[in-house]
């Protein structure tokens, strides 16, 4: 015997179908690339996101191809989502601050058909045009411009889609079917694409929304500083069409007095970043005398925030900061540090010392931490353990893969050491794979030793994390010179120009007689950052 209910598909169509019905006024403001302000609908984005969809299907796509965007958090790279996901295509966000090489790989792997862009970003495109071999379309967002136009002959405009005809019906299609797709960077190999369906992100919408989780609903008004191209803006965009959110999307004014503005402006009450953003944030907000009056909670993710951010978040601006933990594998949001009611009499020492971790996680995902041959480890809060997940929404196999990215007793190896206590709360003690995270962007740390070492001065090298008074985390090399040889810091320094991204270049290169190594060969690079993890900020950074 089977349950007597309707039985209906979970499909992003419906969240903007949603939003547009029962939040049809409620505003979508948007910074444009030039500065000013653009303010639409719920109701205008939807209608726009089928006009979009439609535009779409006359290009020839068809359900499950591949459609990227090189984008900020605006009010078109809203509609873009919907649209081409609500339309049965696969949204694929790039991230812009890659190097060019690594967007190339990116773009070929994923075989993408049409790339939409902000203005922004047109040297970018221009210059990496002729190597992706399956791009067709070019679509500038925005209205004509004839520099653009110039630029990149046969591009075609944004605004001059969504003027056509609106005799678009979302099609109903198989709930299992690709919605989006994200890639990611380990230390090693190339990046690696996660595939997400329309229904792991609508489970996932539901569970963020939750009060013990993000706690979205139509009261809020929602600033996503988290850019819409790192892990899916965490499912915001989402949530915020699931519960009716008013949306301030940032576009490029990511520095502390535009984000400032924004919350004071608008009266943002929740608010979602980097540490590096809050810093930026906070510094602004001590400039300026502005008391963030409206701002109540902000979520942190990406890297650990400081106690003392944390602190002054509470003391000075009564906002409470909520940690989150997740990846781009986990679609991303594996756990969130709420309170639960056991814990309102904690002292204030104790209440600050809980929410220094990343917290539980919802229902949909369960975690667990086991040991090198991975047992199960005890959850008692000191045992420390490698971090698996698995749920609803956590990533089977990688996209364009064969081989299952889980475990054999099919969990999902997050790279992370933690402890886990009884009640579920999650503190990452260290990374297994010693990748080094810059303001909440990876960066390699083979890659740049690959490229240290090819210096003929350099006999070993390791990247590591050193301690950044900004952006948490900036790379420097430890290297050994060969026998005989007197490299200075600006000529291994220079190795790296023109082979990564300028922001992954490392801020240092310090000297050592010998690199620690462990029984198997490998560097001991928790030794290092003992030793050299205070390099920056012992020179002023």
């Amino acid at each position: 015997m089977l349950g007597s209910m309707m039985t209906k598909p979970l499909l992003i169509s419906d969240l903007i179908r949603h939003a547009a019905k029962y939040h049809a006024d409620t505003e979508i403001v948007s910074r444009e690339t030039d500065g000013t302000m653009h303010t639409t609908t719920w109701s205008g984005v939807e209608n726009q996101s089928r006009r979009l969809a439609a535009a779409l299907g006359k290009m020839g796509l068809r359900t499950g191809d591949r459609v990227a965007t090189i984008a900020w958090n605006n009010h078109r790279h809203l509609k873009i989502w919907f649209a081409v996901s609500g339309g049965g295509m696969v949204c694929h966000t790039l991230n812009p601050r890659l190097f060019p090489e690594q967007l190339i790989f990116i773009v070929n792997d994923a075989e993408d058909r049409v790339i939409l862009f902000d203005k922004t970003f047109l040297p970018l495109v221009t210059g990496t045009r002729e190597h992706l071999k399956t791009v067709e379309h070019f679509i500038c967002m925005g209205p004509h411009d004839s520099e653009v136009a110039a630029a990149l002959p046969g591009v075609i405009f944004f605004d001059d889609l969504v003027g056509g005809e609106t005799a678009y019906d979302w099609p109903e299609l198989d709930e299992t079917t690709p919605c989006s797709l994200c890639y990611t960077s380990g230390t090693t190999g190339n990046p690696k694409g996660v595939l997400y369906s329309n229904r792991s992100t609508m489970l996932h919408t539901l569970a963020i929304s939750l009060p013990d989780a993000l706690n979205l609903s139509a009261r809020e008004v929602v600033l996503p500083v988290v850019p819409m191209f790192h892990a899916n803006a965490w499912g915001i965009p989402y949530a915020a069409a699931m519960t009716g959110s008013k949306l301030v999307m940032p576009g490029p004014g990511l520095d502390g007095d535009s984000l400032v503005g924004l919350i004071d402006d608008y009266r943002v009450s929740l608010a979602l970043g980097v540490p590096t953003i809050w810093q930026m944030l906070l510094a602004s907000a001590a400039k300026s005398g502005s008391r963030l009056e409206s701002l109540k909670r902000n979520v942190i993710g990406g890297s650990a925030a400081a106690p003392s951010m944390i602190a002054t978040f509470r003391d000075k601006y009564d906002c409470e900061t909520i940690h989150a933990w997740g990846m781009t594998e986990t679609s991303p949001l594996g756990s969130a540090n709420q309170i639960k009611a056991k814990h309102k009499g904690l002292d204030a020492d104790a209440m600050a010392a809980l929410r220094l971790g990343q917290g539980r996680p919802p229902f949909g995902i369960e975690l667990r931490i086991v040991d090198d041959k991975g047992a199960p480890l005890p959850e008692d809060g000191h045992t420390e353990g490698a971090l698996q997940a698995r749920g609803y929404w956590v990533v089977d196999t990688y996209f364009g893969k064969q081989e299952s990215a889980l475990t054999e007793d099919g969990w999902f190896d997050t790279g992370d050491v933690s402890t886990i206590d009884p009640d579920g709360y999650m503190v990452i003690r260290d990374r297994t794979k010693d990748i080094i995270k810059s303001g909440g962007e990876w960066i390699s740390s083979v890659d740049l030793e690959n490229i240290a070492v090819a210096h003929p001065g350099i006999a070993m090298a390791a990247a590591i994390g050193a301690r950044h008074p900004k952006w948490d985390e900036r790379p420097i090399i430890v290297a050994v010179k060969a026998d005989g040889a007197d490299p200075s810091e600006a000529e291994v320094l220079a190795m790296f120009e023109d082979k990564v991204a300028k922001w992954q270049i490392p801020d240092a290169v310090v000297f050592t007689d010998a690199i620690p190594l462990n029984g198997t060969g490998k560097m001991l690079k928790n030794k290092l950052r003992e030793k050299f993890g205070d390099t920056l900020i012992e020179r002023g950074a």
